[in-house]
């Protein structure tokens, strides 16, 4: 089996190339990925799957094997781009302007139509069925998964495990990594503004200064984890924006911040909260302003089902032999796969897509971001693989 599946991904690995092309070209935004969801609807009637729409965009279809009920494996590919413009001389560079899949997703999308194909052309020599997710909103809260779930995605048939990939750049091409247990981190994002009567910056003595409090709270803000947070639960809390005045002799009555949590503790999570509103309103009302705080909650935490992943990582050195996989490192990023993985036992896994030799070496969410292609023969294929093997 592991042999045909390598030799049919081989046979296929050029059309699934030019997949990734015309997605990367035409990428779409968080939860308008319109004409994603389009294309891939029209890829898996052509091969025969009767697949859906569930959550607007999102796409699932259904591939049943020998005995379908017997075991039911889910398999997960997010489609969402991001607002960053392209820097690639390539030809198939994204057409839409300030859009770009600079973090993978066109990859994903592609090598799971390309481990459908295998799948449907297999399909009286595996046991049970195989639930195709493709989804949106990855990049965006409140997360593609979380709508995805509550439309029922996890039901219907209800697989028993789910497995999901991720392009990493840092690694090199042929080579997966695996991580059992906690994976990433939760992340929150921090809205604070910050209100007062402005005024004339010749006479400060008459305004409540924003930009002032405002710097003051940056500073005082980073004491919450080096001061409250116990040093081994890694936890990061970083203000990414300051956005207030627009003119250098004018205090502006109104300062608004921006920032992200990520923890990897559901308990210290919220509890940060708590102090982080605490602080705010503390520190603010102290030196003569006001100041509201929303917090939105996004993701938790990345859970890797410690068994699931074993026998993955197994299944992989199967696959690639033992010296191209590799334990996955600790992340604070985030993912939304991270739904999935509260729900039922979750593996999540890294594709290498790097290569210093052809310059193949930026990272995900950089202008600059692309990937050795090869990758993508092998990204189908393992995903084949895990569905009929774990």
């Amino acid at each position: 089996m592991l042999q045909k599946i390598k030799t049919l991904a081989g046979n296929y690995k050029d059309e699934i190339i030019e997949i990734r092309h015309h997605i990367h070209a035409h990428p779409e935004l968080s939860y308008q990925e319109f004409k994603t969801a389009a294309l891939i609807h029209s890829k898996l009637a052509s091969f025969g799957i009767p697949c859906k729409t569930v959550a607007t965009t999102g796409v699932v279809g259904i591939i049943e094997g020998k005995n379908p009920t017997s075991k039911i494996v889910a398999l997960r590919a997010d489609m969402d781009a991001l607002p960053i413009e392209e820097k690639n001389d390539i030809s198939y560079r994204s057409i839409n302007q300030g859009i770009m899949h600079a973090c993978g997703h066109d990859v994903h999308t592609s090598c799971l139509i390309g481990a459908a194909k295998i799948l449907q052309e297999t399909r009286a020599d595996w046991e049970g069925s195989i639930k195709l997710i493709f989804q949106p909103g990855e990049e965006k809260n409140p997360g593609g998964a979380s709508l995805m779930i509550k439309e029922g995605v996890l039901e219907n048939p209800a697989p028993q495990k789910i497995f999901g990939m991720h392009v990493h750049p840092g690694l090199p091409v042929g080579k997966f990594s695996f991580r059992g247990g906690m994976v990433m981190a939760s992340a929150d994002e921090i809205y604070i503004t910050i209100r007062a009567k402005g005024g004339h910056a010749a006479a400060p003595q008459l305004t409540a200064d924003t930009i002032l409090i405002a710097s003051h709270l940056v500073v005082s803000l980073q004491q919450i984890v080096s001061r409250n947070n116990n040093p081994f639960n890694p936890t990061v809390l970083s203000i990414t924006s300051i956005q207030g005045g627009n003119a250098t002799n004018i205090i502006p009555s109104e300062v608004k911040l921006m920032g992200t949590l990520r923890a990897m503790n559901e308990d210290w999570r919220f509890a940060a909260h708590d102090l982080i509103r605490k602080q705010c309103k503390g520190l603010v009302e102290s030196m003569g302003a006001t100041c509201e705080v929303n917090i939105d909650i996004g993701y938790p935490f990345v859970y890797n089902n410690p068994d699931l992943s074993t026998l993955a990582m197994n299944k992989a050195r199967e696959f690639a032999g033992d010296e191209n996989v590799e334990q996955t490192e600790l992340r604070m990023g985030a993912e939304d796969f991270a739904f999935y993985s509260h729900k039922i036992p979750g593996c999540f896994f890294r594709l290498g897509v790097g290569n210093i030799e052809k310059g193949i070496t930026s990272n995900v969410h950089t202008p600059t971001f692309n990937i050795d292609e090869s990758a993508i023969e092998k990204g189908m294929a393992m995903m084949a693989w895990l569905a009929v093997s774990c």
